[in-house]
């Protein structure tokens, strides 16, 4: 696998890297050492897929609070997806800035997640399945999200919005101050730095 630092620290694009034959190839998509080796300790909690129909879907963008925080290993597996992340940590230099990489069932290419991030990603092709392996479990008390076209993070999605829930749809404006104070108080009360 090659691992390709985006600018937002602790993140990559993570590329197979397949050996080929007349069946077709082999791929490793995961490999404990090898994530190790560039500073990844990420234990698979959950492994899950979302099935999306149209062309245009959004979804996110979602993290959950501390103690429950995840790390994620995005991968398209069929169609190709427009993926965003968002710097949610407080005390990072890029705080609250984005980078998109575009996944693709081709490319075989994935995105590594930190702790710390909100995820989204829009679809650019019907009939699109993309799998997660999530490094904590899912608790709906924990997770929340901020609104996919919220101005502080300027993300220029490439398609009109065909279909999004409508909690994602209608998460509240990002307020800075009330989010560092919370990311504040949950740190106070055990929960884990992103």
């Amino acid at each position: 696998m090659k691992f390709l630092a985006t600018e937002l620290e602790g993140s990559f694009v993570v590329q197979v890297d397949p050996i080929e034959d007349d069946r077709g190839f082999f791929a490793r998509l995961w490999c404990k050492e090898e994530f190790q080796q560039h500073g990844i300790r990420m234990n698979i909690a959950q492994a899950n897929v979302s099935h999306n129909a149209s062309a245009g879907t959004l979804r996110g963008l979602h993290f959950q609070w501390s103690p429950s925080q995840e790390a994620k290993l995005v991968r398209c597996e069929r169609g190709k997806i427009f993926d965003v992340i968002v710097d949610l940590r407080p005390h990072s230099p890029t705080f609250t800035q984005h980078v998109a990489v575009e996944l693709s069932a081709s490319s075989q290419n994935a995105l590594y997640v930190p702790v710390g991030f909100a995820h989204g990603f829009q679809t650019l092709e019907a009939d699109c399945d993309v799998v997660y392996l999530m490094s904590d479990d899912y608790r709906p008390e924990l997770a929340d999200g901020f609104r996919f076209n919220d101005s502080a993070f300027s993300i220029d999605w490439p398609l009109s919005v065909s279909c999004i829930s409508p909690r994602d749809r209608d998460y509240p404006d990002f307020d800075p101050s009330a989010y560092c104070r919370r990311y504040s108080s949950n740190l106070e009360h055990g929960g884990k730095p992103g």
